[in-house]
């Protein structure tokens, strides 16, 4: 594949210019943010964009509407958020949630400042696209299926499998040699790519950066699926303390919202599934974290129908949208009518207040799918004469995003 534009991902510094007004997308390495990070992201969305913190699918967060993109960049410095500005757009890491806390073979959250350090130690890196995407899994399994470009598998304490391109190479690695592997990779493909932004994209792209690395495979390849392992509820840690995951409906999150859940002062982590955990309390103020931020629309139930469902951005963010997608997913919600189970049925034509399925779903204002994730997921997407809806079997299994929505 080759590409006719270059890679336009949206930035802290390179805003998309969205149908609502300017969008930011802020990268936060494995997802982690400390309570003053949260307060100053959602002081900004508050002072400076929409009110909201968007919630994306690499566990990164986008502010909509900015007024003053100069002082957003210089509040985000500020607080630490922007620590490289050659490099803000490359820092695309993703690890495994609940890593060194609740199961796993091995703790990735130490692997994130190495590679975080390395990419924006090496000037070069600064040019590769804002697409490519690294995986760090603890061996659960939860993200390696994401379709990373880059990424680490977890199959003992201290060693990890080489992913490339999604797929398992066979290459293992010990621990301590991680980080410098994941970064020799993305050089190699830097060096390889030309005009393509993803590694998948470059003819037996995964191989011939396996090569240029010189690393002999060892073993079988694991079979990695996409799953959906959005953690929420209750999780008592290794060290008797307790984490909470907490989902957020479309990953809308207020930034009021956002306050309350910085003012429990406790580590954070943004998942790719546009939730959130919160790390390291005593079961005290677990229970009253709960009480807090449950009524205010943070989702502690591991049966919600919110969890089911994903959405593009749709209208008035999208010019190219149907409709407004989000009001519609919200009026499905409370009328019941996504519902747990396996199987839906083919429709076509279907108005707003009819269109619902079961299981996994994802709803779109238009045929792209923005942001549609990976897996079997119900395809619902708008359309002149109404909404159409697609069952797994018969949907496509990836989707053609546009810079905003390539999250």
């Amino acid at each position: 594949m080759t590409r006719s534009v270059p890679d336009s991902c949206p930035g802290v510094l390179r805003l998309h210019d969205a149908a609502d007004g300017p969008l930011a997308r802020v990268r936060l390495p494995g997802g982690a943010l400390r309570p003053g990070q949260l307060r100053a992201l959602a002081a900004a969305a508050r002072d400076l964009g929409d009110g909201h913190i968007e919630l994306t699918s690499r566990g990164n967060v986008q502010l909509r509407r900015v007024r003053d993109a100069p002082a957003l960049a210089a509040r985000l410095d500020a607080a630490g958020l922007l620590p490289a500005p050659s490099h803000e757009r490359v820092r695309n890491i993703v690890a495994s949630p609940l890593s060194g806390r609740v199961g796993g073979r091995s703790d990735v959250h130490a692997l994130v400042p190495a590679l975080d350090e390395g990419l924006r130690a090496r000037p070069e890196l600064a040019e590769l696209p804002g697409r490519v995407l690294f995986t760090l899994d603890d061996g659960r399994g939860d993200v390696s299926g994401l379709g990373g470009d880059i990424g680490v598998h977890a199959v003992a304490r201290n060693e990890y499998a080489l992913l490339l391109g999604g797929e398992d190479t066979g290459i293992r690695i010990p621990g301590r040699d991680a980080a410098g592997v994941l970064l020799a990779a993305a050089r190699a493909f830097q060096d390889l790519r030309g005009d393509r932004w993803r590694l998948h994209e470059i003819d037996d792209g995964p191989a011939r950066v396996a090569a240029r690395l010189g690393l002999p495979a060892t073993a079988e390849p694991l079979e990695l699926d996409a799953r959906h392992d959005i953690p929420i509820g209750w999780f008592p840690q290794a060290d008797d303390r307790v984490a909470l995951g907490a989902g957020v409906p479309l990953g809308g999150l207020p930034a009021r919202t956002a306050e309350f859940v910085a003012a429990v002062d406790r580590p954070v982590f943004l998942t790719p599934w546009r939730s959130l955990v919160i790390a390291d309390l005593d079961e005290s103020v677990a229970d009253q974290a709960v009480r807090v931020l449950a009524p205010q629309n943070l989702i502690f139930d591991a049966h919600s129908p919110w969890l089911l469902v994903t959405a593009c951005a749709g209208k008035p963010g999208c010019a190219k949208s149907h409709t407004d997608i989000r009001a519609d997913v919200a009026a499905a919600v409370a009328d019941g009518r996504i519902l747990p189970g396996a199987s839906s049925r083919p429709g076509a034509g279907l108005a707003a207040e009819d269109a619902g399925a079961r299981g996994r779903q994802h709803w779109s204002g238009c045929d792209r799918r923005c942001g549609r994730p990976r897996g079997a997921v119900t395809d619902i997407v708008a359309e002149p004469g109404g909404y159409r809806v697609t069952p797994p079997d018969g949907a496509a299994r990836s989707s053609t995003t546009t810079p905003a929505d390539s999250r």
